[in-house]
């Protein structure tokens, strides 16, 4: 009786260890994506380095990315305000979120966002993690909440297969969402434009082009500097007011008067595909911005001391406007945004 009762057990003893061989056998292997620093370029954003793009999750972060489940309805993704096609901006002159809504701001274009010190227009994020819940939860955008996003996905196959590769089991959980869009946001760099082949592999400009890069050089670029084009500082240009009273650019964060109406520079990479331009789409096209600062911009206390010197404008000519907007053309990247 003891031999049967010893034997049982060791049958039940076997049976469990190749149950739990079975439960180990998935091997969680997601290798980091290395993201090179090009060329003239500020070091990475110290949230990358928390969050180091991985092949699965930025492979869960790009299916996210582009699902409209996000949405409360159900019709609006972050792709559908962030195209491709423009630099993953739109041509909108304010965001259009889920039911036709019209948000506060034109949309910015997501672009070397691992190189960013701030996001959003008035820079309320450090760190694109923390932005990701945030158009998911605002009523102009996709008017829904993390929760309901959860719920929707969950019991998704590809997701549970896609969560499981990207973080060793298929749990899905709000912070691993931030996470991987993030991780898929970090992929997007763009810096192999006609003005990086000049710069590293010796093509040459046009004569206008290369007028306009002098003329930048004067004219623009002490707050468009850097490989990012955007020194990434916080000015009151003097730019046509948002009429809404929601609107008070940098200010809505410090809630200082100071920075009333102040906004992050924008880098000029791919300008050509993300007009209109400035925080709400004041201007249609690029001859429209520069014809704006050589008549003169609006007056402030707090105006950049740049244009303050200067009579509130830009100075330029025929010749140089022409000239400038080839130059920033040369920052054209296709074949990131697959034209």
């Amino acid at each position: 009786m003891k031999r049967i009762v010893f034997l049982i057990m060791l049958c039940c003893a076997l049976y469990a260890c190749k149950r739990d061989d079975v439960a180990g056998s998935f091997e969680f292997d997601n290798p980091e994506i290395s993201l090179k620093i090009p060329d003239g370029f500020p070091k990475l954003n110290s949230a990358v380095q928390r969050n180091k793009p991985t092949k699965y999750g930025v492979q869960l972060g790009e299916k996210l990315f582009h699902d409209t489940r996000l949405s409360a309805n159900n019709t609006v993704s972050c792709a559908s305000c962030h195209k491709q096609g423009n630099a993953f901006a739109d041509n909108n002159i304010q965001a259009l979120g889920i039911e036709g809504r019209v948000g506060l701001r034109n949309v910015p274009p997501i672009q070397n966002m691992a190189f960013m010190k701030f996001y959003n227009w008035d820079g309320a994020k450090l760190a694109l993690e923390n932005q990701v819940l945030v158009p998911i939860i605002t009523h102009e955008e996709m008017n829904s909440s993390i929760l309901e996003v959860v719920d929707k996905i969950k019991n998704d196959s590809e997701y549970k297969v896609l969560f499981k590769k990207a973080f060793g089991d298929d749990a899905v959980k709000p912070e691993r969402i931030y996470r991987s869009i993030a991780q898929y946001e970090y992929t997007l760099i763009s810096a192999n434009s006609k003005y990086d082949r000049v710069k590293l592999k010796g093509e040459q400009f046009t004569e206008s082009e290369a007028r306009g890069y002098q003329a930048f050089k004067v004219k623009c670029e002490s707050c468009h500097s850097s490989g990012l084009f955007t020194d990434q500082s916080f000015r009151n240009v003097g730019f046509p007011l948002n009429p809404s009273t929601e609107e008070a650019g940098r200010a809505r964060v410090s809630g200082a008067e100071a920075d009333f109406m102040r906004f992050r520079v924008p880098s000029l990479r791919n300008a050509e595909y993300t007009a209109p331009y400035g925080s709400f789409g004041q201007f249609a096209t690029l001859m429209d911005v520069l014809d704006y600062f050589d008549k003169g911009v609006l007056d402030a206390d707090n105006l950049d001391p740049i244009l303050k010197r200067s009579g509130n404008r830009i100075p330029l000519s025929a010749q140089e406007k022409q000239d400038i907007i080839s130059f920033i053309k040369t920052l054209s990247d296709k074949d990131f945004v697959g034209r």
